[in-house]
């Protein structure tokens, strides 16, 4: 019998775990400020150059190829 109640209340042990950390972190972790810190100003990321892709061989090809080979 006991080995039929571990996994059928292993959903609701977890539920609780999720449940009591959620709890914890709004009732015992402390607040972010009410004024966010000033960040240092950094540059939008842009890349240097666009990447292009290289054409990829068609699959057709590359099993025809493949076959003739044998």
């Amino acid at each position: 019998m006991y080995a039929l109640i571990v996994p059928a209340s292993t959903p609701f042990v977890l539920l609780a775990t999720v449940l009591g950390l959620s709890w914890w972190e709004d009732r015992i972790l402390p607040a972010p400020p009410a004024e966010p810190v000033e960040a240092p100003a950094e540059a939008p990321f842009a890349p240097a150059a666009s990447a292009q892709l290289a054409e990829l061989p068609h699959v057709d090809t590359a099993l025809t190829r493949e076959v003739a080979r044998r």
